[in-house]
């Protein structure tokens, strides 16, 4: 009576593997496309291609392709294969992990830094759809709460530490690291010929000077 079972378990656990390989060859291919074509010139048509499977298995897989999009960038946050949620990210683990103010502003300067590079044309992918696809416009609100809300998260990281000036409140603090983090701003400082690592040694100054006392 056991055998059946466990026959059924482990075609479960088949499928399911063969289904995140495919999840993630479609992941892999939206992320080409899209970094090198932009949103608007990429179609789902060519990632299902990219990735050899057919158009209704990338809509399976992931969903649409503003969804594609958004996947892509938290998994290029994340460094991963997958979407990674925010709290799992290694440079945010890091940042909470550092005891004083100045480590973890070193921690979140060195994480921006090694994804900026990968992540800033999916972003800049993400504007471009959003002038005019709704569904892209909707995704990048999205994101753009989403990283409003992470920004309050790291200003009361900072203020935990004792550390952040009185005179600024944990809102101003997240407006003003939301702003210098922002594909906006690398993009302007990367036109100049910034590097990454230029860029984060200039976000370590610029908020160990603005935010802490």
């Amino acid at each position: 009576m056991q055998e059946p079972v466990k026959t059924r378990r482990y075609t479960s656990e088949v499928r399911a593997e063969q289904a995140a390989r495919t999840r993630r060859k479609v992941l892999a291919a939206a992320r080409e496309l899209f970094g090198s074509k932009g949103f608007p010139r990429t179609t789902v048509a060519e990632i299902a291609r990219e990735a050899g499977v057919s158009l209704d298995t990338v809509y399976a897989s992931v969903g649409r392709k503003p969804d594609l999009l958004l996947a892509v960038i938290d998994m290029t946050l994340g460094s991963a294969e997958e979407p990674v949620a925010a709290e799992q990210r290694g440079y945010v683990r890091a940042i909470r992990a550092a005891r004083t103010a100045e480590q973890k502003i070193e921690a979140y300067a060195e994480g921006l830094r090694d994804v900026m590079p990968a992540t800033a044309p999916l972003l800049s992918a993400l504007q471009e759809g959003a002038l005019s696809d709704p569904g892209c416009a909707r995704v990048r609100s999205q994101l753009e709460d989403r990283r409003a809300a992470n920004m309050r998260l790291f200003a009361a990281e900072l203020r935990a530490t004792g550390r952040l000036r009185q005179d600024l409140t944990d809102d101003e603090v997240a407006d003003i690291v939301w702003t210098t983090n922002s594909v906006e701003y690398y993009s302007l400082l990367r036109s100049r010929g910034w590097t990454a690592e230029r860029y984060a040694d200039h976000l370590r100054d610029l908020w160990t000077r603005v935010l802490l006392s």
